[in-house]
């Protein structure tokens, strides 16, 4: 936030902060009154200035090297440290430059936006089982419904949507109990007591052989089986 403060003269000071400290703006004006202005103003506030790096910026406003000498002394002594002048005059530019002050700043860059594609995926609302569900129990959702663990027999799972278990699937399970054919059952191992999906059922066959990753779903009014591969969609 800039500081401003006007005089009898009218002369404007206006101060804000910048990486390398304040930067002080002068306009149009007797520099005498301006000068004073501005040390009246830091007299006014000496603890916000002490110890401040100053940069002054006076537009088309031609300096001596006396001039700048002569505030740049003042502000010593309030211990403060002119370092730069900024001028569109050639002349005020020369002379500072004579001080050993600098005639320009840093201004920091504009962040580049980079405009990036809309990839986000949505997604679903689902119901999170960090447990093995053992038998007696049931659990129940018109949503999807993860399970990190088994399914033991007697143990029931009960969704709306689809069933995904990374473990051993052993019990009762039934997707789409609201009646979407769509829904799948996942599992690490599966070979539920029970499986139904929608309005179809299905049982595990016996002797499957070597347990894998198996995903269930309805294939022309069948619950069919196959392998559990994860793959870009």
């Amino acid at each position: 936030m800039g500081i401003s403060m006007s005089n009898q003269n009218q002369s404007e000071i206006q101060i804000k902060g910048i990486r390398e400290g304040l930067l002080v703006t002068v306009s149009d004006g007797k520099w005498e009154d301006i000068q004073n202005s501005l040390l009246l103003q830091i007299q006014e506030k000496e603890k916000f200035f002490k110890g401040a790096k100053l940069a002054l910026e006076v537009g088309i406003r031609e300096m001596h090297a006396a001039e700048l000498g002569v505030l740049r002394d003042r502000l010593a002594d309030r211990d403060i440290g002119l370092w730069a002048v900024l001028s569109s005059s050639p002349v005020t530019e020369q002379n500072a430059q004579v001080l050993g002050l600098a005639t320009k700043v840093s201004t920091p860059k504009a962040e580049r936006k980079i405009k990036t594609p809309d990839n986000t995926i949505p997604g679903e609302n689902a119901v999170f089982i960090n447990r093995t569900v053992r038998s007696g129990f049931k659990v129940l959702s018109h949503e999807h419904i993860v399970v990190m663990g088994d399914v033991n027999p007697g143990g029931e799972i009960i969704a709306g949507g689809s069933i995904i278990i990374w473990g051993k699937c052993r019990g009762l399970v039934h997707a789409g109990a609201d009646g979407d054919e769509t829904a799948v059952i996942c599992a690490l191992e599966l070979a539920p007591m029970h499986l139904r999906i929608a309005n179809y059922f299905a049982t595990s066959p016996k002797g499957k052989g070597k347990p894998q990753p198996e995903l269930a779903k309805v294939v022309n009014g069948q619950v069919v089986a196959e392998t559990w591969k994860l793959k870009a969609r």
